[in-house]
């Protein structure tokens, strides 16, 4: 009976799959959202300013890094949790594929989250004038937030893994 749970338990992981795989069709959504925001600056480019550009980049940017952390989280939570791909040998493979444990990608998840929540402060910044002083305030302290708990998380990671190195190196009685 145990070994009949233990099993059940283990394939449960596969009820992961489904949900790796709408994360991979939500990339279109935001290929979908990148055109219309790449559209709209193509026909403004006539009267475009240098705000315009600067935001509408940095619009495409932040769609960019968004695909680029799902992407982070389609790959190494179906590598973590469901089943190793065996693509070893493809020449496209990215070379953290595989690489990445849990605790990597949490640091990767926060980092593109601190870096996505930058550059939307950064296009606050470049239109100021369109927030009030509360909304650019709350933008700073969440954005601070965001950059507080991925140093904390780092270091967590850093003093486990210290931790585990000293186990590792301690004299057994």
């Amino acid at each position: 009976m145990e070994h009949l749970i233990e099993r059940s338990l283990f394939a449960s992981r596969w009820l992961m799959a489904p949900i790796y795989v709408g994360l991979s069709l939500s990339l279109l959504l935001l290929l979908w959202v990148f055109g219309l925001e790449f559209w709209h600056l193509v026909q403004i480019l006539p009267v475009m300013t240098v705000n315009d550009a600067v935001l509408g980049v940095l619009a495409l940017i932040d769609l960019s890094l968004a695909a680029n952390l799902l992407l982070i989280v389609i790959f190494s939570g179906y590598e973590n949790f469901v089943s190793r791909m065996n693509l070893s040998a493809h020449e496209d493979r990215p070379e953290w594929q595989g690489e990445v444990d849990f605790s990597g990608l949490k640091l990767k998840l926060v980092a593109s989250i601190v870096a996505i929540s930058g550059i939307h402060l950064l296009k606050v910044f470049m239109d100021v004038g369109k927030y009030a002083p509360d909304q650019i305030r709350w933008m700073v302290v969440i954005h601070l937030v965001f950059v507080v708990s991925g140093v904390l998380l780092a270091a967590m990671d850093w003093i486990s893994n210290h931790g585990k190195g000293l186990k590792k190196r301690a004299p057994k009685a």
